[in-house]
């Protein structure tokens, strides 16, 4: 019998002080901690970003996008490219010559055009990052910078404050490793060109995200099989990954909500699995094989076969799934196959993240979250039935890929690029910049369960 369990954990509140106080399920055969690391922590949870896969709305047209420039608002930036160097960028790009020579003409119309100019694209590197969309391979991150900080809009604010050095602090990444990356870049020999060039595309990348991740959240990188639990700029929890093989079946990088935490799931067979790796017609053909591994199969009167495996030990999502809606059917859940995160190579799933303790993350969420108490998790995930426990504070999740940067132990260093995504990046950083580009990808959604997928 499928129980929703919505109503019931609605209403409960927050214990920060048992979030992780659990104990362990004889059922997963997981071992849970008994120390609670969030003691010193009171996360100030702020609503976080919703993440659409829309057209991100035009620059207020009362702001006109070529603004009065004085000749000393414009040195100063001119002053600010030259130094742009230090964020990854390449002063080149924002026509510095052209720039100066306004300058020496005084001020006046040429002078605004060619300022206004400059600072626009300065803004778009450093706000929405250098790369264009499609050197971005599977990147579906939605990047609310734009709408939250419009570029006219800017534009009008330093040129009255006369802070036009402003704009690069107001716009780089808060996070920490976007600055470990930026003293790196400073520190690395000018001749070492390809861990410059490795930096830069890395530094690129965290500007592709939204600037502030907010304070609290999940981060997975990909090509480091490491997920981390993040509350207030420190990492709480990390936890090894499975990810997509490369292929079809590599996962995209995305920007999700979790909503709720599904218990004891039920799998829907994606059909690449079904049809593709012949499950279907093992589960209709040997009905006490099927029942023994919990597999349950219709077949419609148009031959298409639809198999679900039940709740239980051996389910291939465990005992737990994040419920984090989205259009490519990717989300983050357990694994019987507990031995695949001893590989140094786990880049093995067919497109979604498996994660190593994985029902400590489930109750750890469900309870910050809001959604249940300390007791009701553990009760809900013994139980062996399908349980999704909505949660009250949604928590952002943000799935990466960063071949260069820190890893989960404080330690900077390269990360194998196992998709190839390096590749166009540091070819785009190499040419000529891209203008009027796109915000959000034209590239193809598949979603797991499709044919073929």
């Amino acid at each position: 019998m499928i129980r929703m369990a919505r109503a019931r954990f609605g209403g409960m509140g927050l214990a920060i002080g048992s979030a992780l106080g659990l104990i362990a399920s004889p059922v997963a055969a997981q071992v849970l901690v008994a120390q609670d690391p969030l003691d010193e922590y009171e996360p100030r949870v702020s609503v976080p970003p919703v993440f659409e896969q829309n057209e991100v709305v035009q620059d207020d047209p009362r702001e006109p996008a070529i603004q009065s420039w004085s000749v000393d608002n414009a040195a100063t930036l001119a002053t600010v490219i030259e130094g742009i160097g230090s964020e990854g960028l390449d002063p080149a790009d924002y026509q510095l010559r052209d720039l100066r020579e306004a300058i020496a003409l005084g001020a006046g119309p040429a002078l605004d055009e060619q300022a206004s100019r400059a600072f626009t694209w300065l803004v778009e590197d450093l706000r929405d990052g250098r790369t264009p969309m499609s050197s971005r391979r599977q990147w579906f991150v939605v990047d609310p910078d734009v709408d939250l900080m419009p570029t006219a809009q800017l534009m009008t604010e330093v040129l009255a404050t006369g802070d036009i050095a402003s704009i690069v602090e107001q716009l780089t990444p808060v996070h920490e490793d976007y600055a470990t990356l930026r003293q790196a870049l400073a520190e690395t020999p000018a001749a070492d060109v390809e861990t410059t060039r490795m930096i830069r595309a890395n530094m690129d990348r965290w500007r592709w995200l939204p600037r502030d991740l907010g304070t609290q959240y999940l981060l997975t990188n990909v090509p480091e099989y490491q997920l981390r639990l993040m509350v207030n700029g420190q990492i709480i929890r990390t936890y090894r990954t499975v990810v997509g093989k490369p292929g079809r079946t590599a996962t995209p990088q995305l920007a999700e909500t979790v909503e709720g935490v599904i218990f004891n799931p039920t799998w829907t067979v994606p059909q690449s699995i079904v049809v593709g790796e012949g499950l279907g017609n093992r589960v209709l053909n040997n009905p006490s094989w099927a029942r023994a591994n919990g597999y349950r199969a219709t077949r419609g009167a148009d031959g298409f076969t639809t198999v679900v495996q039940q709740p239980g030990p051996g389910n291939s999502l465990g005992m737990m799934k994040l419920d984090m809606p989205n259009p490519h059917a990717i989300f983050l859940h357990d694994t019987p196959a507990k031995a695949l995160f001893d590989s140094d190579d786990r880049a093995r799933s067919h497109g979604c993240i498996r994660v190593e303790r994985a029902l400590e993350l489930a109750m750890t969420v469900a309870i910050l979250g809001g959604g249940a108490t300390r007791d009701e998790a553990v009760q809900v995930s013994r139980s062996g039935e399908y349980t999704r426990v909505p949660v009250e504070r949604t928590l952002p999740v943000y799935i990466t890929y960063f071949t260069y940067g820190v890893d989960v132990d404080g330690n900077l260093r390269e990360f194998d690029d196992i998709y190839g995504r390096d590749e166009p990046v540091l070819a785009s950083l190499d040419a000529p910049r891209v203008g009027n580009r796109a915000h959000f990808s034209t590239e193809e959604v598949v979603p797991i369960e499709r044919p073929g997928a």
